[in-house]
């Protein structure tokens, strides 16, 4: 049975500039048989309910600015893959979850950079599922939860968003080696709950963890993990790190 994963996909940069994120990533590939599907949810397609991407042909969407040209000419051309978006649909709306197809999205970065390390040939069909941010970590165990046995289907599921995020407080000129105390006790935090499986305390992050708000101004970067933790089985660690001083860059296994 496949894992699901959460990949931090730190900045859009990360697709030119992997560091070790990249040789992490691509060797998850590699240790995995090869998916007939990836389902994803990204950080970066926030929306007020739930919506399945149904585009056969999604574009490579920039979405971002003040980066070099390189960076804009990279294109992931993966497929769609409406028979899968069905079954999503149908299996969200069996857990009480429905969901409305969109069939004109593009691929945001928080999918095709993290996948273009991972499947460079970009010949692997992905689905992706939007993110209702408001509606908060609860509701992204379930729909995680809904779509669990498509593991057992040879579908990678994948959440794609950081295990911190203030890019108001990163610092452009740090090291690998420097890292913010308050950035490295939230992680810290984070994965001693994530192992001893507390999910109260997950959803619960907000209030108990330390520096939650400093660390996630806004939720949407860190619901991605509950969608794969709600998919997936036992916790791993699979890569540690941070980037510019507090932009966590953690993968991590479920199964």
């Amino acid at each position: 049975m496949f894992p699901s994963l959460f990949i931090s996909h730190g900045s859009p940069m990360l697709a030119l500039e992997p560091g070790p994120s990249g040789p992490a990533l691509a060797h998850l590939a590699a240790e995995l048989p090869r998916p007939k599907a990836i389902v994803i949810v990204s950080a970066h397609w926030e929306s007020n309910d739930l919506l399945v991407n149904g585009n056969p042909q999604p574009e490579t969407w920039h979405d971002f600015g003040g980066f070099p040209a390189a960076l804009f000419a990279v294109q992931y051309p993966a497929p769609g893959e409406p028979e899968m978006t069905r079954r999503v649909m149908e299996m969200l709306a069996a857990a009480d979850l429905p969901a409305r197809m969109d069939g004109r999205r593009p691929f945001d970065h928080g999918v095709w950079v993290p996948l273009s390390l991972m499947y460079p040939n970009a010949d692997i069909p992905v689905v992706q599922i939007s993110l209702p941010s408001r509606m908060g970590p609860a509701l992204q165990t379930r729909v995680g939860q809904a779509l669990r046995s498509l593991r057992k289907e040879d579908v990678l599921i994948i959440g794609s968003g950081s295990i911190t995020h203030n890019l108001r407080e990163l610092d452009w000129h740090a090291g690998p080696e420097s890292v913010e105390p308050w950035a490295l006790a939230f992680r810290d935090w984070m994965v001693e709950h994530l192992a001893a499986d507390d999910e109260d305390a997950l959803h619960d992050y907000r209030r108990q963890a330390p520096s939650a708000a400093r660390n996630h101004p806004s939720d949407e970067h860190l619901l991605p993990l509950y969608f794969a933790r709600g998919a997936g089985g036992k916790f791993s660690v699979a890569h540690q790190g941070f980037t510019l001083g507090a932009l966590g860059m953690d993968i991590y296994r479920f199964g």
